[in-house]
Parts: C-alpha cells; sequence; structure tokens
C-alpha cells in the first residue's frame, strides 16, 4: 500500500490542533501562514516545507521530531497492513454469511469510520480507507481491529 507523506503529515497536524481544540484561523495566525493554505497541507494536498512544518509546530506546541515521529509510525504501520480488494471483502462475507460466522471473522481487516469528538495523543491512532477510489491515511482514534482467522 502506498501512503502519501504529505497526507501523513497532514492527518497528524490536523489531529494535534484538534486534540488541543484549536481552530485552523488560531494556528494559520500563530504559525503567519494563509488559512487555505494551511487547510490544504493538513488535507494532503499541499507539500509543506521544513520552514513551513517548524512554524506551524511551534503554533501547535508540539515538537517537530514527535510530529515526524509520528508520520513515521503511522506510515510504517499502514505499509504492513494487508487490505483486501473489493472481491475478496465480498467473496469474505458470503462465506461469513453460509456458514453463520460474523463478517469479521474471516481474518480480515475490519473496516472504520472516522469517530468525531474523541480527544488522545498517546493512541495508535490508524484507519485504512476502504474505497477504491485509491487507499489513504486516515488518523482516527482507535487502531484497526484485525480479528483472528
Amino acid at each position: 500500500m502506498t501512503v502519501l507523506l504529505r497526507e501523513a503529515i497532514g492527518d497528524r497536524l490536523r489531529h494535534a490542533r484538534t486534540n488541543k481544540r484549536r481552530t485552523l484561523r488560531d494556528i494559520s495566525r500563530a504559525a503567519k501562514v494563509s488559512l487555505g493554505y494551511l487547510s490544504e497541507v493538513e488535507r494532503g494536498q499541499k507539500e509543506a516545507s521544513s520552514e513551513l512544518l517548524a512554524s506551524i509546530c511551534q503554533a501547535l506546541e508540539l515538537p517537530l521530531a514527535e510530529l515526524l515521529s509520528n508520520v513515521a509510525a503511522d506510515i510504517s504501520a499502514l505499509e504492513s497492513v494487508d487490505v483486501p480488494t473489493m472481491a475478496e471483502t465480498a467473496e469474505g462475507e458470503g462465506r461469513a454469511r453460509k456458514t453463520g460466522e460474523s463478517p469479521t471473522a474471516t481474518g480480515r481487516l475490519e473496516g472504520g469510520r472516522l469517530i468525531d469528538g474523541m480527544i488522545g495523543n498517546d493512541l495508535p491512532d490508524l484507519r485504512v480507507s476502504g474505497q477504491r477510489v485509491g487507499p489513504s491515511l486516515r488518523t482516527t482514534i482507535r487502531a484497526p481491529k484485525m480479528v483472528a482467522a
């Protein structure tokens, strides 16, 4: 699975900002970055320079080294996750219905939803989008739930 660095960084920045209950406007002013550009960085649409990242991290009171460490851990964890194709998912669900098992008892990654309003900073924070538009990293509150086969 390919994870874009700009998306992983943006997700971590947004996670840090929302955990501190700070607005985009507040951080953009403190970091001296335009609101629109900061929004694009958080959404993974723009590559942030090292100077810009340092400024945003300072505004968030988040050490740059901690941000980069968390991003590296996210990318490393996602590279080892095997995301089933749509056909494999449908096959597993069909087999589960026939045998009476739960659909997650197929040994596959259980899809999840983003959880709003949750706060936590020392959590694994990973979810993988199950959409076939392309896999993408989304930080959330809980790690993917792996179910034994």
